[in-house]
């Protein structure tokens, strides 16, 4: 195993992917900036409007007072209308979404949680009825250029062009939405940010072996939950501080309870507790942002509410075992089960426990398996999936799939009375039957 390649932590890490777990912040944002931005329209305004004082200018700006005036019931229109749209929209997105969630799985809300467009969508229709509020509150009820100070002209500019962005973002929306309730881009939506997880998780051997004996615990002190990440950076630099070696005792997805430790000590005090604080994520649900094995359970749980006799799809759960392989074959030759995190100087600072090969192909095959009985499609697929990965994995790594393939195998010679049926159910065909 290599370390080459190896990246230390990021420190906001953790707080971006949180923030991407909240559907509040993007529009909060929003919010922020086209208020900026809004002043920066109204003041231009008012500048244009003491140009033309100035100068003496007042036919022109009699004009610009009528074309104002004639924008103004487009604004009112958009404003009294932009918040009946946006409910419209997302009530049909909600919907859509918990179509999504029955018909494949609850975790598919979290695709929709994290969704840029989603987001998008929402913060520049919130903008645009924010925007036609704040352009209502500049027009004058005089129009005699001589004593007008504001013509909102550059401002309703600026809501025509959020009203264009809201349309165009609507189309798109409603593309995505559409997407979210089938299956192929669900799955593989799961599968690039579990490939993506890979890319983000150092692995490799320990440079001065053994951190040597335990000399103090940790105990988690907060609310019960599954433990989602946890800030490397942090507990890096925690750890460099008082010369010790940090061990995370509860693996990423695991639900710990106050009183339970949380991370061991090796070589030293444990560090204090100001330095460790927020360090350790829980919530009430896993994330992809570090657990590796949650984008292969999303996967399982899709294939096995497939396979369920009230669903009863075997071309699902044949689509799930496409990306399942393609999952293992991405990880059959890398180094898996503890990752170290190191400090600047190059010392591991940090163990984390992930897991190994063995584990990964047991959540991947062992459920399914026990579904497959009566789906001949399903067994041939996954029959195929497992002679690809033998042909894939180093040597070491063959006696797991060796092991399902044969308990596949008797499972199907065990259901399947018939001689030709069960040559049939067992011949390895990566289109299931096609």
């Amino acid at each position: 195993m290599s370390d080459r390649g190896y990246r230390r932590p990021r420190p906001l890490s953790p707080l971006r992917e949180h923030l991407r777990d909240t559907f509040w912040f993007a529009p909060t944002t929003g919010f922020v900036c086209v208020f900026v931005l809004w002043l920066a329209a109204s003041e231009l305004d008012d500048t244009i409007v003491a140009l033309l004082q100035r100068e003496g200018a007042y036919d022109q700006l009699a004009d610009l007072i009528a074309f104002s005036q004639d924008t103004k019931t487009v604004v009112t229109a958009i404003s009294s209308a932009m918040m009946t749209f946006i409910g419209v929209v997302f009530s049909i997105s909600l919907v859509a979404v918990q179509m999504a969630s029955g018909q494949l799985t609850p975790r598919v809300v979290r695709i929709f949680v994290r969704s840029r467009i989603s987001k998008l969508t929402l913060t520049v229709f919130l903008a645009t009825f924010l925007v036609s509020l704040l352009v209502l509150s500049s027009y004058e009820s005089g129009t005699d250029p001589r004593r007008v100070v504001s013509v909102p002209l550059v401002q309703s500019l600026l809501i025509l062009l959020l009203v264009g962005a809201s349309l165009l973002l609507f189309v798109v929306h409603v593309s995505a939405t559409l997407r979210l309730m089938q299956v192929g881009p669900v799955v593989d939506r799961i599968t690039r940010d579990s490939l993506r997880v890979l890319g983000r998780m150092p692995s490799g051997p320990d440079p001065e072996g053994d951190p040597g004996p335990e000399t103090a615990r940790v105990v988690y002190e907060g609310r019960s939950g599954v433990l989602r990440d946890v800030n490397t950076a942090r507990l890096v630099r925690a750890a460099r501080r008082q010369g010790v070696v940090l061990r995370l005792v509860p693996r990423i997805g695991d639900f710990v309870v106050p009183g339970t430790p949380v991370l061991a000590v090796h070589g030293g005090a444990a560090p204090p507790r100001r330095r460790l604080r927020s360090a350790v994520s829980v919530s009430t649900e896993r994330t992809l942002h570090q657990d590796l094995a949650f984008g292969l359970r999303q996967l399982v749980d899709i294939a096995l509410r497939a396979l369920s006799t009230s669903v009863n799809d075997p071309t699902t759960a044949v689509q799930c075992l496409d990306r399942i392989v393609s999952l293992l074959a991405a990880v059959a030759r890398l180094p898996l089960g503890a990752v170290h995190h190191r400090d600047r100087g190059g010392r591991v600072r940090l163990v984390q426990e992930g897991p190994g090969w063995d584990e990964l192909v047991d959540l991947a095959f062992e459920e399914i398996r026990w579904c497959v009985a009566g789906s001949p499609q399903v067994t041939r697929r996954l029959m195929a999936g497992l002679d690809d990965l033998l042909r894939i994995v180093p040597e070491e790594r063959g006696a797991a799939l060796l092991r399902h393939r044969a308990l596949l195998v008797g499972t199907v010679e065990r259901t399947v009375p018939v001689a030709a049926d069960r040559a049939f159910a067992l011949r390895p065909d990566r289109q299931g039957i096609g």
